[in-house]
């Protein structure tokens, strides 16, 4: 018999990267929150690899932090080795990435949701939602308690249905042998949102004991490390230091030939999964039927943290039956002799056709519900978090009455990777890239702060105290391009020994220090002996004024790009409207804009199948229609 358990404004279903970011979000905003997991000990789980960050990923770690999220911060207090990808490429694709103690990191996350004030934490499985009269949600859990909300934030992960996959053995289940949450999938499609199956997949973990590691290249830690949160950044007392090493190795022809010769036992090669996969982390053995012609792959060995000697194999996630898991592992140089401690999986979940959604992450036809992470078709940690955190800010403005934030694509990742989801759609699970940006040299992760934490301050979620500190960071760096622009160093040999040791040409003259700062030969190390007015300021501050000096062309290039998607962003396009009144656009642009009912010109510029040619007829419409409403005066449209 089904009871009345209390009134909340905001509740979160599930308790992941997402469900977490989400949740204390909307309490720090002051909203009355609760948020439910299926199991208590799965809050804040890496059911994956044991890291935060990556390629891009460690982008969208920093503009949370920015926002006034948890994860860098969570990230910081928890890793056991860092290290900052990319360095010998350009600033704009440098990512942050650092291994994770995966039981520290998720018991930190659980006692910040503990911690929080106007937020309860409750183990209970979710199995229906339902629309109230007058607006609202109730919430109903599978011990028959019901809830009454004003919003709801669907962040379920890859329980929703979750089935996994080992060879011929399949099953209902959640990730790391938890329960799948079985219900609440039909419910929301009888509700009539547009649900999908996507599948992902782990590998096996492995007894550090069993591993060879004398044949195993060794990968360190970064000597400097670079946290992911502003606020470890401040603190000179933080401990940053790695504490791990981890490990490479490579498969080889008789790996590739115990898999090809198994391939029909998979389930993805036969027929048994339905649910569509992540092109850009394939599992073992699609890797070695795509990409045949190779001869090799490389994996990784990474640590699943401190006080365990499970080990991580990053790069080899399967669903083959587990006696050719062993025999594949085994294959490897340095595994010979390896013991699996869990058998790799994949697992297959519902999700949600993210072109239902609202840049604000709200459904566009049931108000107050709202998607975060793998359930709007995403992957990955630090996706669902961006997500996460999105939804909790803008569910908690809709409680509030207040106007609801949207990240542009051109200021941030977060942005970018919302707009590409609710505007384009996905057809297999997203996962965010350096390449995905248009504006990428300008969201570099090292300026987050610059382009997302006034954001953070208006809206709540970034202290006063906080902000100030970000204020004196952006003081410090305006203060150092002032004298560098100011500095001349005049000629001498000692200065030309410096300049032809860098094989880069002597001066005759003096010159400015920015022109030698922007030479390519040369940075702030390298010039330190002759710059003798140079202040004691952190080294984050130089290195953003040498990437802002080198790149100088570049960026104001990109900016120059920016103002002009801003003037389109400007030309607000009706949320409600018939597109088929408007004579000049085609039926697939009319299918398509009536589809996904864009918020501006730019994002309808973005929806695939709309022309250049439509967006010169939505113009010239809305042109019409600015005259008609200003009697010929103007109006925002105007520009």
């Amino acid at each position: 018999m089904e009871f009345f358990a209390g009134n909340y404004d905001v509740a979160v279903i599930g308790a992941g990267h997402a469900g977490t970011e989400a949740a204390l979000a909307s309490a720090r905003l002051g909203c009355s929150t609760i948020i439910f997991t299926i199991n208590m000990d799965a809050v804040g789980n890496l059911p994956c690899n044991p890291s935060i960050g990556g390629t891009a990923k460690g982008h969208l770690v920093r503009e949370v932090d920015a926002l006034g999220g948890e994860m860098g911060r969570a990230a910081d207090d928890t890793f056991i080795q860092s290290r900052m990808l990319n360095r010998g490429k350009g600033p704009a694709v440098h990512s942050l990435r650092a291994q994770i103690d995966r039981r520290r990191y998720s018991a930190r996350i659980k006692h910040a949701l503990e911690l929080q004030e106007h937020l309860d934490l409750k183990q209970a499985e979710i199995t229906e939602l339902r629309t109230c009269e007058g607006g609202g949600w109730s919430v109903v859990t599978k011990m028959d308690a019901v809830y009454n909300v004003k919003c709801v934030i669907i962040a379920t992960g890859t329980y929703l249905g979750g089935r996994i996959y080992v060879g011929d053995v399949s099953f209902e289940g959640g990730p790391d042998g938890m329960f799948a949450a079985t219900s609440l999938g039909k419910c929301l499609r009888e509700l009539g949102l547009p649900c999908r199956r996507f599948k992902t997949g782990t590998p096996a973990r492995i007894h550090r004991q069993s591993i060879d590691f004398s044949s195993l290249e060794v990968q360190e830690g970064d000597e400097t490390i670079t946290p992911f949160s502003y606020d470890t950044l401040e603190n000179p007392d933080f401990p940053l230091e790695n504490k791990v090493v981890c490990h490479a190795t490579w498969t080889n022809e008789t790996t590739k030939k115990i898999i090809l010769d198994n391939i029909h036992r998979s389930p993805l090669y036969s027929g048994k999964i339905d649910g569509i996969g992540p092109r850009y982390c394939p599992s073992i053995e699609d890797k070695i039927v795509r990409f045949s012609e190779k001869q090799r792959h490389q994996l990784f060995i990474e640590p699943c943290g401190l006080d365990t000697e499970e080990m991580y194999l990053q790069g080899a996630s399967s669903s083959l039956p587990e006696d050719v898991q062993i025999a594949l592992y085994q294959s490897i140089p340095g595994l010979e002799n390896v013991k699996i401690m869990r058998t790799a999986y994949a697992i297959e979940y519902d999700c949600v056709d993210p072109l239902a959604l609202r840049s604000t992450l709200e459904f566009k036809n049931f108000p107050g519900l709202f998607g975060a992470g793998q359930f709007n078709g995403s992957s990955g940690y630090e996706e669902a978090a961006a997500q996460g955190i999105v939804a909790g800010i803008n569910a908690a403005l809709s409680v509030q009455g207040r106007n609801p934030v949207i990240l542009e694509r051109s200021g941030s990742y977060i942005g970018t990777l919302i707009d590409d989801l609710v505007t384009k759609g996905v057809s297999d699970p997203y996962r965010m890239m350096t390449s995905r940006s248009e504006y990428r040299l300008i969201l570099r992760q090292d300026n987050a702060d610059e382009r997302l934490m006034p954001i953070g301050h208006e809206i709540g979620l970034i202290s006063d105290e906080k902000y100030q500190k970000f204020l004196d960071r952006t003081e410090l760096k305006r203060q150092e391009i002032k004298r560098v622009k100011e500095t001349t160093i005049p000629a001498s040999e000692e200065v030309n020994q410096i300049l032809v040791s860098r094989e880069t040409s002597a001066i005759s003259h003096p010159i400015r220090l920015i022109e030698l700062l922007k030479r390519p030969e040369l940075d702030y190390e390298a010039l330190k002996p002759i710059d003798t007015t140079r202040p004691d300021l952190p080294k984050h501050i130089f290195e953003q004024v040498e990437v802002e000096i080198k790149y100088d062309g570049y960026i104001r290039r990109q900016q120059a790009m920016i103002d002009e998607a801003h003037r389109l962003e400007r030309k607000k396009l009706p949320n409600d409207f018939d597109y088929s009144k408007i004579t000049g656009l085609r039926l697939e642009a009319i299918e398509k804009l009536s589809k996904i009912m864009p918020n501006n010109i730019g994002q309808a510029s973005r929806i695939s199948g709309v022309s250049p040619a439509d967006i010169s007829v939505l113009l010239i419409w809305l042109a019409k229609q600015d005259h008609s409403m200003n009697n010929g005066k103007g109006g925002e449209n105007s520009d």
